[in-house]
């Protein structure tokens, strides 16, 4: 799809926001008091979160890349595979629309927050925090290592399989083969001979809207919820700069009048963690799929 760069932007905005009103919305179904999913159950927080990929995914994924992820698009940019001019506004916009995911849903929960009396479960909502961390000093130095291993390992496997099955799809040797001939061969429609017009329009169609690339859009979903279900334990897991740091900011501006009397720390000692460790291994995955694939 040929859009403009503003466009892309405004849907890295969206999709992001989508992520976090699914995703963090099933938290918030699950931990605050008084919901009908209250403690319903960690498979209901990675299906939220497996949808809140996959939805965007299938909406955004032909126009902006659906990236909602600045780890993913630092990845990306270092590796050359996406321009270092457009790196920062799809950061920022990505950030924007994590902060106003979050925003719509207090709006939506507020009465729940203002009954939940644990820290915890309120900040979960928003942000990160590895499950070692129990609000006393001498804990934060094990959550932060444990953390900090937790989000690395889960968000490398996440972008290297996010990149080859959306590049390594079933069909995809046949549509580069194919191009690669065409484009050395300098033929367009009008000079080409029946028989190529057909091959041409197969291959447009395959390239454009491959059914194998729409099913790899839905495996991200999958492949998001397996990561939530099973890495989930430690961290949650954020996997995810925008999606941990954006809610973090909404969680330390709103005031308790707001989030209740339960609200406490925003617990910016560990911020950086689920920051860096995705961003560290977006780039380290996204180089060996170009090693190893492209």
């Amino acid at each position: 799809m040929d859009v403009t760069w503003t466009v892309k932007y405004i849907t890295e905005f969206l999709g992001t926001a989508l992520l976090i009103i699914l995703g963090n919305g099933a938290v918030a179904n699950v931990d605050l008091k008084g919901t009908k999913g209250f403690a319903s159950g960690w498979m209901t927080i990675a299906w939220g979160y497996g949808m809140g990929v996959m939805i965007p995914a299938l909406m955004f994924g032909n126009v902006s890349g659906n990236h909602i992820n600045p780890a993913f698009t630092l990845g990306l940019a270092v590796s050359g595979l996406f321009p270092w001019a457009h790196v920062a506004q799809y950061i920022i916009a990505q950030v924007l629309g994590a902060m106003f995911g979050q925003l719509v849903l207090v709006s939506v929960y507020r009465p729940y927050y203002l009954k939940t009396e644990n820290p915890n479960h309120v900040l979960g909502t928003f942000s990160t925090i590895d499950n070692i961390d129990n609000g006393t000093v001498e804990a934060r130095r094990g959550a932060t290592i444990n953390g900090f291993l937790n989000e690395f390992v889960g968000s490398f496997v996440l972008f290297f399989a996010a990149v080859s099955i959306t590049s390594n799809f079933f069909g995809a040797e046949i549509v580069k083969s194919v191009g690669k001939l065409l484009t050395s061969q300098g033929q367009n429609l009008a000079t080409m001979t029946t028989d190529q017009q057909i091959q041409a329009g197969i291959t447009s169609i395959v390239g454009a809207s491959s059914a194998s690339k729409a099913v790899a859009h839905v495996a991200l979903g999958f492949l998001v919820m397996a990561l939530v279900a099973a890495l989930g334990g430690p961290t949650g897991p954020g996997l995810n700069p925008a999606r941990d740091f954006g809610p973090r900011l909404v969680h330390f501006l709103l005031p308790k009048s707001v989030l209740g009397e339960a609200k406490g720390d925003s617990k910016w000692w560990y911020a950086w963690v689920p920051v860096v460790a995705p961003i560290l291994a977006s780039v380290a995955a996204v180089a060996l799929f170009k090693l190893l694939y492209a």
